[in-house]
């Protein structure tokens, strides 16, 4: 039987679609429009952008161009090393909103763990969060260690951390940290940026589904139960990493993905931050 589920329910209670489209790195303006424009066409609810991406703007103005309820679409964006500290926290929300034109932030993020400044930051959420202003809050490139830290202080446990994860970088402890906490993980560059696409044994596995390589790793993610945020621009494979509800990975071959990892990183690494 083919698992369908296409939301999951966050600590808070709130629903989040399983896949979303990332924007990181996505041109400011037509470029970022036109992917959210077409994601959201094709049946993606969740956009993940963040101040950083410098494309706040053009997200919302995508979802609101779509004509879908408002209610129906989750927008993800986050807090940026720059704005930690409770009042600039704040403000930076404020602005982020007011780029967004949404009216409110569906999941709000600490997109870094910046050194003594990320109490008062989740403090700055923990409020944002209260007022209705952030439905759901949560971090982002946490390691256990910065989870632990932060749940001895917090009121509201993060309902995400959003982290670089794929077969290639499995963060085994890092997921049953999170599960056990009843935290999602949240998986930005899921597809390792291309680099692996062209890994031997996802090729068998895409053959053998008759799937592309991508779906077998967004796949693979969703098995998880990880929430995933592919990124593109180009119209068919925003499509296709979208065409990932209508199999499953037998056992087997869930533990051939699982016996990928290889520490392999595209991005940042917030290992040592302290």
């Amino acid at each position: 039987m083919t698992d369908t589920k296409r939301t999951f329910t966050l600590n808070d209670g709130r629903k989040i679609p399983t896949v979303g489209l990332g924007v990181f790195k996505t041109k400011p303006g037509t470029t970022t429009y036109e992917a959210v424009k077409q994601a959201l066409k094709v049946g993606y609810r969740l956009i993940d952008t963040a101040k950083l991406y410098n494309n706040e703007t053009d997200v919302g103005r995508a979802v609101k161009d779509s004509g879908i309820p408002r209610d129906q679409i989750c927008v993800t964006t986050k807090l940026w090393n720059d704005d930690h500290g409770l009042e600039s926290a704040l403000r930076a929300a404020e602005e982020s909103n007011k780029r967004l034109g949404l009216e409110y932030i569906d999941l709000y993020l600490i997109h870094w763990p910046v050194p003594t400044k990320r109490r008062d930051s989740w403090k700055a959420l923990e409020r944002l969060k209260s007022q209705g202003i952030c439905k759901s809050i949560g971090v982002s490139n946490y390691t256990v260690r910065h989870l632990n830290e932060l749940l001895e202080y917090s009121t509201v446990v993060p309902a995400v951390n959003q982290v670089e994860f794929s077969p290639f970088l499995y963060q085994k402890e890092l997921l049953a940290f999170c599960k056990s906490k009843r935290i999602y993980i949240q998986a930005y560059s899921p597809l390792t940026k291309g680099a692996k696409l062209q890994d031997r044994r996802i090729a068998e596995l895409a053959k053998k589904y008759s799937k592309t390589s991508a779906q077998i790793i967004l796949r693979w993610a969703l098995q998880h139960e990880i929430i995933v945020l592919p990124k593109s621009v180009t119209p068919q494979r925003i499509e296709e990493n979208f065409k990932v509800f209508d199999f499953n990975i037998s056992e087997a071959d869930m533990l051939i993905l699982d016996g990928l990892n290889e520490d392999f990183r595209t991005s940042w690494d917030p290992t040592d931050e302290a």
